[in-house]
Protein backbone atom coordinates (compact mmCIF):
# COMPACT_ATOMS: atom_id res chain seq x y z
CA UNK A 1 0.00 0.00 0.00
CA UNK A 2 2.59 2.35 0.91
CA UNK A 3 4.60 2.19 -2.87
CA UNK A 4 0.78 3.75 -4.01
CA UNK A 5 0.71 6.32 -2.18
CA UNK A 6 1.14 8.86 -4.82
CA UNK A 7 -2.35 7.42 -6.49
CA UNK A 8 -4.10 8.15 -3.00
CA UNK A 9 -3.08 11.30 -1.72
CA UNK A 10 -1.79 14.60 -3.32
CA UNK A 11 1.55 16.10 -2.54
CA UNK A 12 -0.57 18.83 -0.97
CA UNK A 13 -2.51 16.62 1.28
CA UNK A 14 0.53 15.22 2.62
CA UNK A 15 2.65 17.82 3.36
CA UNK A 16 -0.97 19.37 5.22
CA UNK A 17 -0.41 16.40 7.27
CA UNK A 18 3.44 16.10 8.04
CA UNK A 19 3.02 19.98 9.32
CA UNK A 20 0.27 19.21 11.63
CA UNK A 21 2.50 16.24 12.78
CA UNK A 22 5.70 18.31 13.08
CA UNK A 23 3.41 21.04 14.96
CA UNK A 24 2.11 18.72 17.58
CA UNK A 25 -1.81 19.07 16.51
CA UNK A 26 -1.91 15.25 15.37
CA UNK A 27 -0.25 11.82 16.08
CA UNK A 28 2.12 10.00 14.36
CA UNK A 29 -0.25 6.49 15.30
CA UNK A 30 -3.33 8.81 13.35
CA UNK A 31 -1.30 9.68 10.49
CA UNK A 32 0.01 6.17 9.85
CA UNK A 33 -3.07 4.65 9.83
CA UNK A 34 -4.60 7.38 7.38
CA UNK A 35 -2.09 6.68 4.81
CA UNK A 36 -2.21 3.20 5.29
CA UNK A 37 1.64 3.11 6.39
CA UNK A 38 4.11 1.70 8.49
CA UNK A 39 6.17 3.17 11.43
CA UNK A 40 9.69 3.14 9.07
CA UNK A 41 7.92 3.95 6.19
CA UNK A 42 6.43 7.23 8.02
CA UNK A 43 9.85 8.60 8.90
CA UNK A 44 10.68 8.09 5.85
CA UNK A 45 8.54 10.17 5.05
CA UNK A 46 9.57 13.32 7.36
CA UNK A 47 12.98 12.95 6.19
CA UNK A 48 12.36 13.24 2.40
CA UNK A 49 9.75 16.54 3.88
CA UNK A 50 12.85 18.11 5.49
CA UNK A 51 15.47 17.59 3.31
CA UNK A 52 13.46 18.35 -0.31
CA UNK A 53 12.16 22.20 -0.73
CA UNK A 54 10.19 20.80 -3.93
CA UNK A 55 8.84 18.05 -1.52
CA UNK A 56 6.94 15.19 -3.53
CA UNK A 57 5.43 11.84 -3.14
CA UNK A 58 5.61 11.13 -6.68
CA UNK A 59 6.56 7.16 -7.47
CA UNK A 60 9.12 7.27 -9.78
CA UNK A 61 10.44 3.48 -11.10
CA UNK A 62 13.51 2.50 -11.39
CA UNK A 63 14.47 0.52 -14.15
CA UNK A 64 13.79 -2.92 -13.32
CA UNK A 65 17.35 -4.93 -15.56
CA UNK A 66 19.37 -2.24 -12.88
CA UNK A 67 21.51 -5.33 -11.17
CA UNK A 68 23.92 -4.93 -8.76
CA UNK A 69 27.66 -5.28 -9.77
CA UNK A 70 29.81 -8.06 -9.35
CA UNK A 71 31.83 -5.17 -6.79
CA UNK A 72 28.92 -4.13 -5.10
CA UNK A 73 28.22 -7.84 -4.54
CA UNK A 74 31.66 -8.80 -3.18
CA UNK A 75 31.58 -5.76 -1.26
CA UNK A 76 28.47 -6.76 0.82
CA UNK A 77 29.79 -10.23 1.06
CA UNK A 78 33.01 -8.41 2.85
CA UNK A 79 30.92 -6.59 5.26
CA UNK A 80 28.83 -9.27 5.98
CA UNK A 81 32.15 -11.38 6.95
CA UNK A 82 33.85 -8.67 8.85
CA UNK A 83 30.20 -8.55 11.09
CA UNK A 84 29.84 -12.22 11.57
CA UNK A 85 33.49 -12.11 12.95
CA UNK A 86 32.39 -9.49 15.34
CA UNK A 87 29.32 -11.13 17.05
CA UNK A 88 31.30 -14.46 17.54
CA UNK A 89 34.07 -12.78 19.37
CA UNK A 90 33.21 -13.53 22.88
CA UNK A 91 34.99 -10.66 24.19
CA UNK A 92 32.98 -8.29 21.82
CA UNK A 93 29.09 -6.48 22.73
CA UNK A 94 28.06 -7.41 19.48
CA UNK A 95 24.95 -10.59 18.99
CA UNK A 96 23.36 -9.47 16.02
CA UNK A 97 23.62 -8.14 12.28
CA UNK A 98 23.27 -4.50 11.46
CA UNK A 99 22.27 -4.24 8.13
CA UNK A 100 21.42 -0.59 7.94
CA UNK A 101 25.20 0.25 9.32
CA UNK A 102 26.21 -2.13 6.62
CA UNK A 103 24.17 -0.08 3.97
CA UNK A 104 25.92 3.45 5.09
CA UNK A 105 29.06 1.87 5.09
CA UNK A 106 28.44 0.60 1.51
CA UNK A 107 27.68 4.61 0.54
CA UNK A 108 30.28 6.16 2.34
CA UNK A 109 33.45 3.95 1.92
CA UNK A 110 32.71 2.48 -1.10
CA UNK A 111 30.35 4.82 -2.21
CA UNK A 112 28.03 2.57 -3.27
CA UNK A 113 24.14 3.07 -2.63
CA UNK A 114 22.13 -0.43 -2.12
CA UNK A 115 18.80 -0.83 -0.80
CA UNK A 116 18.33 -2.16 2.86
CA UNK A 117 15.94 -5.19 1.42
CA UNK A 118 19.13 -6.35 -1.06
CA UNK A 119 21.38 -6.17 1.82
CA UNK A 120 19.14 -8.23 3.93
CA UNK A 121 18.12 -11.15 1.20
CA UNK A 122 21.58 -11.42 0.29
CA UNK A 123 22.55 -12.04 3.91
CA UNK A 124 19.71 -14.44 4.59
CA UNK A 125 20.53 -16.30 1.30
CA UNK A 126 24.45 -16.61 2.22
CA UNK A 127 23.47 -17.52 5.77
CA UNK A 128 24.92 -14.10 7.51
CA UNK A 129 21.50 -13.86 9.58
CA UNK A 130 20.75 -14.38 13.39
CA UNK A 131 16.59 -14.77 13.99
CA UNK A 132 16.29 -11.99 16.74
CA UNK A 133 14.93 -13.63 20.50
CA UNK A 134 10.99 -12.49 20.83
CA UNK A 135 10.88 -10.00 23.73
CA UNK A 136 8.21 -7.83 25.36
CA UNK A 137 7.50 -5.03 23.30
CA UNK A 138 6.95 -1.77 25.13
CA UNK A 139 6.44 1.94 24.09
CA UNK A 140 9.77 4.08 24.54
CA UNK A 141 8.30 7.28 25.23
CA UNK A 142 9.88 10.92 26.27
CA UNK A 143 9.55 10.83 30.43
CA UNK A 144 10.24 14.76 30.15
CA UNK A 145 8.45 17.59 28.88
CA UNK A 146 11.11 20.55 28.89
CA UNK A 147 15.13 20.53 27.44
CA UNK A 148 16.96 19.88 31.14
CA UNK A 149 14.64 18.42 33.28
CA UNK A 150 16.05 15.24 33.29
CA UNK A 151 19.88 14.13 31.96
CA UNK A 152 20.39 10.94 31.85
CA UNK A 153 23.98 9.81 32.58
CA UNK A 154 25.46 6.80 32.65
CA UNK A 155 28.21 4.94 31.63
CA UNK A 156 29.29 1.70 29.80
CA UNK A 157 32.50 -0.58 29.84
CA UNK A 158 33.65 -2.84 27.31
CA UNK A 159 36.34 -3.74 24.44
CA UNK A 160 35.18 -1.59 21.88
CA UNK A 161 37.63 -2.55 19.48
CA UNK A 162 38.67 -6.79 18.90
CA UNK A 163 42.63 -4.46 18.26
CA UNK A 164 42.70 -3.20 21.86
CA UNK A 165 44.74 -4.19 24.13
CA UNK A 166 41.81 -3.79 26.99
CA UNK A 167 38.37 -2.65 27.63
CA UNK A 168 37.46 1.38 27.88
CA UNK A 169 34.93 2.86 29.79
CA UNK A 170 32.22 5.35 27.52
CA UNK A 171 30.62 8.15 29.94
CA UNK A 172 27.64 9.76 28.36
CA UNK A 173 24.97 12.41 29.13
CA UNK A 174 22.25 12.83 27.74
CA UNK A 175 18.70 15.08 27.62
CA UNK A 176 16.02 13.10 27.91
CA UNK A 177 12.88 15.58 26.34
CA UNK A 178 15.30 16.38 22.77
CA UNK A 179 17.72 13.13 23.09
CA UNK A 180 20.60 15.30 22.04
CA UNK A 181 23.62 13.86 23.72
CA UNK A 182 25.39 16.31 25.83
CA UNK A 183 28.82 15.12 26.52
CA UNK A 184 30.47 11.08 25.09
CA UNK A 185 33.94 10.61 26.26
CA UNK A 186 35.95 7.10 26.31
CA UNK A 187 38.37 6.83 29.41
CA UNK A 188 40.88 4.16 30.54
CA UNK A 189 39.80 4.01 34.55
CA UNK A 190 36.20 5.04 35.98
CA UNK A 191 37.09 7.74 38.25
CA UNK A 192 34.86 10.33 40.72
CA UNK A 193 36.92 12.64 38.76
CA UNK A 194 36.26 11.39 35.04
CA UNK A 195 32.40 11.66 36.36
CA UNK A 196 32.83 15.31 37.91
CA UNK A 197 34.61 16.07 34.26
CA UNK A 198 31.54 15.33 32.57
CA UNK A 199 28.92 17.58 34.87
CA UNK A 200 31.82 20.38 34.38
CA UNK A 201 31.50 20.06 30.81
CA UNK A 202 27.79 20.20 30.21
CA UNK A 203 26.60 22.70 32.93
CA UNK A 204 29.36 25.24 31.71
CA UNK A 205 28.47 24.71 28.13
CA UNK A 206 24.83 24.53 29.10
CA UNK A 207 23.85 25.15 32.32
CA UNK A 208 22.20 24.09 35.31
CA UNK A 209 19.44 20.88 34.83
CA UNK A 210 17.13 20.02 36.98
CA UNK A 211 17.97 16.70 37.82
CA UNK A 212 20.37 13.86 36.83
CA UNK A 213 19.49 10.13 36.80
CA UNK A 214 21.79 7.72 37.53
CA UNK A 215 21.91 4.20 38.53
CA UNK A 216 23.19 2.70 42.17
CA UNK A 217 27.01 2.92 41.28
CA UNK A 218 29.06 3.39 44.12
CA UNK A 219 30.60 6.66 42.22
CA UNK A 220 26.98 8.12 42.50
CA UNK A 221 25.66 6.54 45.85
CA UNK A 222 26.57 5.25 49.07
CA UNK A 223 25.11 2.12 49.92
CA UNK A 224 25.54 1.28 53.69
CA UNK A 225 26.66 -2.69 53.68
CA UNK A 226 27.72 -2.40 49.93
CA UNK A 227 30.44 0.17 50.23
CA UNK A 228 31.64 -0.33 53.71
CA UNK A 229 30.66 -2.60 56.30
CA UNK A 230 33.11 -0.91 58.86
CA UNK A 231 30.12 1.19 59.38
CA UNK A 232 27.77 1.03 62.54
CA UNK A 233 24.56 -0.09 61.74
CA UNK A 234 22.85 2.61 62.38
CA UNK A 235 24.04 4.75 59.41
CA UNK A 236 21.70 5.61 56.51
CA UNK A 237 22.40 5.17 53.01
CA UNK A 238 23.16 8.41 52.15
CA UNK A 239 25.20 9.59 55.42
CA UNK A 240 28.19 9.36 52.82
CA UNK A 241 28.67 11.51 49.78
CA UNK A 242 30.16 10.38 46.92
CA UNK A 243 32.21 13.28 45.38
CA UNK A 244 29.99 13.21 42.39
CA UNK A 245 26.96 13.87 44.52
CA UNK A 246 28.82 16.61 46.40
CA UNK A 247 29.36 18.83 43.25
CA UNK A 248 25.71 18.29 42.20
CA UNK A 249 24.40 19.25 45.81
CA UNK A 250 26.47 21.82 46.26
CA UNK A 251 24.91 23.35 42.62
CA UNK A 252 21.29 22.58 44.04
CA UNK A 253 20.88 20.30 41.05
CA UNK A 254 18.28 17.16 42.03
CA UNK A 255 19.70 13.79 41.69
CA UNK A 256 17.20 10.41 41.08
CA UNK A 257 18.60 6.91 41.09
CA UNK A 258 17.27 3.88 38.91
CA UNK A 259 16.05 1.53 42.02
CA UNK A 260 17.44 -1.58 39.79
CA UNK A 261 18.68 -2.22 36.52
CA UNK A 262 15.46 -3.22 35.09
CA UNK A 263 14.81 0.25 36.20
CA UNK A 264 17.72 1.85 34.23
CA UNK A 265 16.52 -0.73 31.34
CA UNK A 266 13.00 0.72 30.84
CA UNK A 267 14.82 4.68 30.08
CA UNK A 268 15.56 4.67 26.27
CA UNK A 269 19.44 4.99 26.19
CA UNK A 270 20.12 5.86 22.39
CA UNK A 271 23.84 5.48 23.43
CA UNK A 272 23.25 1.97 22.77
CA UNK A 273 22.87 3.13 19.00
CA UNK A 274 26.05 5.09 19.10
CA UNK A 275 27.59 1.75 21.22
CA UNK A 276 27.22 -0.30 18.62
CA UNK A 277 28.43 1.74 15.19
CA UNK A 278 31.29 2.76 17.64
CA UNK A 279 32.42 -1.15 17.77
CA UNK A 280 31.45 -1.57 14.31
CA UNK A 281 33.41 0.87 12.61
CA UNK A 282 36.33 0.38 15.58
CA UNK A 283 37.00 -2.88 14.37
CA UNK A 284 37.03 -2.22 10.18
CA UNK A 285 39.00 0.86 10.90
CA UNK A 286 41.77 -1.59 12.87
CA UNK A 287 41.57 0.75 15.65
CA UNK A 288 43.78 0.17 18.92
CA UNK A 289 44.46 3.37 20.34
CA UNK A 290 41.80 5.38 22.64
CA UNK A 291 42.61 8.70 20.91
CA UNK A 292 41.55 7.17 17.60
CA UNK A 293 38.65 5.94 18.84
CA UNK A 294 37.40 9.33 20.36
CA UNK A 295 37.75 10.34 16.90
CA UNK A 296 35.37 7.82 15.81
CA UNK A 297 33.20 8.06 18.80
CA UNK A 298 32.95 11.88 17.53
CA UNK A 299 31.97 11.16 14.16
CA UNK A 300 29.44 8.85 15.44
CA UNK A 301 27.56 11.50 17.88
CA UNK A 302 27.37 13.83 14.88
CA UNK A 303 26.00 11.89 13.24
CA UNK A 304 23.50 11.11 15.56
CA UNK A 305 22.80 14.83 17.18
CA UNK A 306 22.40 16.47 13.52
CA UNK A 307 21.38 14.11 10.79
CA UNK A 308 19.33 11.43 12.09
CA UNK A 309 15.67 11.52 13.07
CA UNK A 310 14.58 9.96 16.04
CA UNK A 311 12.42 7.30 16.27
CA UNK A 312 10.08 8.27 19.21
CA UNK A 313 10.72 12.23 19.21
CA UNK A 314 10.28 12.13 15.41
CA UNK A 315 13.06 15.16 14.87
CA UNK A 316 16.52 15.36 14.66
CA UNK A 317 17.48 15.57 18.67
CA UNK A 318 19.93 19.02 18.11
CA UNK A 319 16.99 20.47 16.04
CA UNK A 320 14.47 19.88 19.01
CA UNK A 321 17.23 20.48 21.72
CA UNK A 322 17.58 24.20 20.47
CA UNK A 323 14.10 24.80 19.55
CA UNK A 324 13.27 23.96 23.38
CA UNK A 325 16.02 26.23 24.34
CA UNK A 326 15.01 29.41 22.13
CA UNK A 327 11.02 28.35 23.10
CA UNK A 328 11.64 28.64 26.33
CA UNK A 329 10.38 25.22 26.46
CA UNK A 330 13.91 24.85 29.16
CA UNK A 331 14.65 23.55 32.98
CA UNK A 332 17.81 24.28 32.23
CA UNK A 333 19.26 27.16 34.77
CA UNK A 334 22.77 29.85 34.42
CA UNK A 335 25.64 28.41 36.42
CA UNK A 336 26.82 30.98 38.65
CA UNK A 337 29.86 30.31 41.10
CA UNK A 338 28.46 29.60 44.80
CA UNK A 339 29.37 31.96 47.46
CA UNK A 340 32.41 31.95 48.49
CA UNK A 341 34.10 30.43 45.79
CA UNK A 342 36.06 32.50 43.01
CA UNK A 343 36.69 30.05 40.47
CA UNK A 344 35.33 27.07 38.18
CA UNK A 345 37.87 24.76 39.71
CA UNK A 346 35.99 25.26 42.98
CA UNK A 347 33.20 23.70 42.19
CA UNK A 348 33.97 21.11 39.90
CA UNK A 349 36.91 19.41 42.22
CA UNK A 350 37.31 16.62 44.47
CA UNK A 351 36.61 17.69 47.98
CA UNK A 352 38.43 16.65 51.27
CA UNK A 353 38.31 18.41 55.10
CA UNK A 354 40.99 18.58 57.50
CA UNK A 355 42.40 20.12 60.90
CA UNK A 356 45.12 22.27 61.23
CA UNK A 357 47.54 21.16 63.50
CA UNK A 358 49.71 22.50 66.18
CA UNK A 359 52.47 22.68 63.71
CA UNK A 360 49.93 24.33 61.27
CA UNK A 361 49.99 21.55 58.73
CA UNK A 362 48.14 19.15 57.83
CA UNK A 363 48.40 15.71 55.83
CA UNK A 364 46.95 14.06 52.66
CA UNK A 365 47.92 11.02 52.10
CA UNK A 366 50.90 10.95 54.81
CA UNK A 367 51.85 13.80 52.48
CA UNK A 368 52.50 16.94 54.74
CA UNK A 369 51.45 20.76 53.98
CA UNK A 370 52.42 23.75 55.56
CA UNK A 371 49.48 26.35 55.60
CA UNK A 372 49.43 30.01 56.95
CA UNK A 373 46.54 29.66 59.05
CA UNK A 374 45.51 28.91 63.39
CA UNK A 375 45.78 25.36 64.31
CA UNK A 376 42.38 23.56 64.99
CA UNK A 377 40.94 25.75 62.10
CA UNK A 378 39.20 23.07 59.48
CA UNK A 379 40.37 23.80 56.53
CA UNK A 380 38.16 22.98 52.98
CA UNK A 381 40.53 21.57 50.29
CA UNK A 382 39.07 21.47 47.10
CA UNK A 383 41.33 19.28 44.52
CA UNK A 384 41.52 20.17 40.51
CA UNK A 385 43.70 17.90 39.11
CA UNK A 386 45.70 19.59 35.79
CA UNK A 387 46.52 16.43 34.08
CA UNK A 388 47.68 13.15 34.85
CA UNK A 389 50.62 14.63 36.53
CA UNK A 390 49.62 17.18 38.61
CA UNK A 391 46.87 18.90 40.67
CA UNK A 392 45.85 22.44 41.81
CA UNK A 393 45.02 21.92 45.79
CA UNK A 394 42.88 25.28 47.01
CA UNK A 395 42.71 25.72 50.82
CA UNK A 396 39.70 27.35 52.55
CA UNK A 397 39.12 28.52 56.03
CA UNK A 398 36.09 30.34 56.68
CA UNK A 399 34.88 31.40 53.43
CA UNK A 400 38.41 32.51 52.65
CA UNK A 401 40.91 31.31 50.47
CA UNK A 402 44.57 30.83 51.83
CA UNK A 403 46.39 29.06 49.87
CA UNK A 404 46.83 27.49 46.63
CA UNK A 405 49.41 24.55 45.88
CA UNK A 406 49.97 22.74 42.89
CA UNK A 407 51.14 19.20 43.76
CA UNK A 408 52.01 15.57 42.71
CA UNK A 409 48.87 12.95 42.32
CA UNK A 410 50.74 10.66 43.13
CA UNK A 411 51.50 12.69 46.83
CA UNK A 412 48.17 12.89 47.02
CA UNK A 413 47.36 9.43 45.99
CA UNK A 414 44.71 10.45 43.05
CA UNK A 415 44.09 6.67 41.87
CA UNK A 416 41.64 6.17 45.00
CA UNK A 417 39.46 9.43 43.16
Amino acid sequence: MAKQLHKKFSDIQVKELIGRYLEGKIKREHIQKVLGIGKTRFFAIIKKYRDEPNFSIEYIRKNATNKISFEVEENIMTELTAEKKLITDPQIPLRSYNYSYIKDRLSEVYGQNVSLPSIISRAKAAGFYIKKKESKAHDREVLTNYAGELIQHDSSHHKWSPYAESKWYLITSLDDFSRYILYAKLVEKETSWAHIQALESVILKYGLPASYYVDSHSIFRFVQGRDSFWRKHYSLTDEVDPQWRQVLSELGVDITYALSPQAKGKIERPYEWIQDRLVRTCAREGISQISDAQKVLGAEINAYNYKRIHSTTGEVPYFRFQRAIKGNVSLFRQFNLVYPYKSTKDIFALRLKRIIDAYRKISISNTEIKLNSKPRETVNIRIYPLNSQISEVRFWVRDELIDIQKLKNSDLKMVHF
